[in-house]
């Protein structure tokens, strides 16, 4: 299997693998908000000693910090885990509170943190600093649980857990999710899900993968992953739950790079989940909808044609005004111009960390910028 890594709007998520004769079956679904009732949240942060500066404390590596105190950086958690905790309990949450706990805490990294259960407002105010005791390794399992036995009769759950490095209990996680998938499967648990959400450089996204892809002999897929460097919107933490029974358009039909209709789903309805294969040799697929043309890589290389958006004006066939500008394919926060080159100032070397400290969350949160309603549908 392969997690496309670049998607564009309004995908949440594109899996692609081999089928027959040399074609290619593609899973994707389409970005949007979950809405179950009764839904428990709850956000866990990594309590390790790793996180040590992204805390905005610096342990100096001497033998005299411990003494004469840290020197203190810029906190890099809090306002991530301040809108991330913000938009589960203002959005998802029945309570409107989401359970927030430092795990990987204490001798090992065996415990958990409890911070408490915090209201949108409250989020937003709160400040995320370091745990009370860095934990000396990384264990996952215990934040796991804490959620899934606290809210054991919550009739949805749904948690995200941030780290910055490796897990030092992943065949234990594994083994654990995958009776706990069984469970749900036989009806004797509501169902949960879990997002695991890398920051830095030294993540090991191979143990992501295998939790993300982990088989568990059952429907339940409970694990899904994300890289804060590359997430494009907040909602993406919810890329991989969709009510395969939902529509979100009228009519919808999925063509081949040569205009040929691959999937039609003008009787049907467009659904959220797209289960389809394309031809050999297909470099892209593309979604047509309302009007709309959507063209979505099949592998990070590819190279696809802009979208091609109702009711926007050709380009003109002479030189371009300068006060025009060109539709844009999401609202994601398009990238600085590059500084000038200074002597001075060396090149940064920590581009993932830089990525996650510069993610801008608060205008991230707005759905994608693509309208899936027919034209007459639409407000003018």
């Amino acid at each position: 299997m392969a997690q496309l890594k670049k998607v564009v709007d309004p995908f949440g998520e594109v899996n692609v693998y081999p089928a027959a004769g040399g074609k290619v079956r593609v899973v994707a679904t389409i970005l949007m908000e979950p809405h179950k009732e009764g839904a428990q949240t709850g956000i866990a942060l990594d309590g390790s000693g790793s996180m040590h500066k992204l805390y905005g404390v610096d342990d100096g590596g001497g033998i005299l910090s411990s003494i004469f105190g840290h020197k203190q950086l810029h906190n890099e958690i809090t306002p991530v885990a301040q809108q991330v905790c913000a938009y589960l309990a203002r959005k998802i949450d029945a309570d409107g509170g989401t359970t927030c706990i430092y795990w990987a805490v204490g001798p090992g990294g065996s415990q958990v943190e409890v911070i408490g259960d915090l209201r949108a407002e409250e989020a937003e105010k709160h400040i995320f600093g370091p745990p009370r005791d860095f934990g000396t390794g990384t264990q996952l399992l215990p934040a796991v649980r804490y959620f899934v036995e606290r809210f054991r009769d919550a009739p949805w759950g749904f948690y995200v857990f941030i780290t910055d490095g490796e897990l030092h209990d992943l065949d234990a996680v594994k083994e654990y999710s995958t009776r706990l998938a069984r469970e749900i499967a036989a009806g004797r648990r509501p169902p949960l899900k879990f997002v695991l959400i890398g920051v830095g450089s030294e993540v090991n996204e191979g143990q992501m993968e295998e939790l993300d892809d982990l088989d568990t002999g059952t429907p339940i897929d409970l694990w899904d992953h994300k890289l804060a460097a590359e997430m494009r919107v907040l909602q993406e933490i919810f890329a991989e739950v969709v009510d395969k029974n939902a529509r979100v358009a009228d009519h919808g039909k999925i063509l081949d790079p040569q205009g040929r209709v691959v999937k039609n789903y003008s009787d049907t309805g467009l659904p959220a989940y797209l289960e389809f294969e394309m031809p050999v040799g297909s470099d892209y697929f593309t979604l047509e909808v309302a009007g709309n043309r959507i063209h979505q890589a099949l592998f990070d290389q590819a190279r696809v044609p802009p979208p091609e958006m109702a009711g926007a004006k050709p380009p003109p066939s002479s030189r371009p005004s300068p006060a025009s500008s060109p539709i844009p394919e999401s609202k994601a926060i398009p990238p600085s111009p590059p500084a000038p080159a200074s002597r001075s100032q060396p090149q940064e070397e920590n581009k993932e960390d830089e990525d996650w400290k510069n993610l801008e969350l608060t205008e991230l949160t707005e759905a994608p910028d693509i309208d899936l309603r027919p034209e007459e549908g639409k407000q003018p």
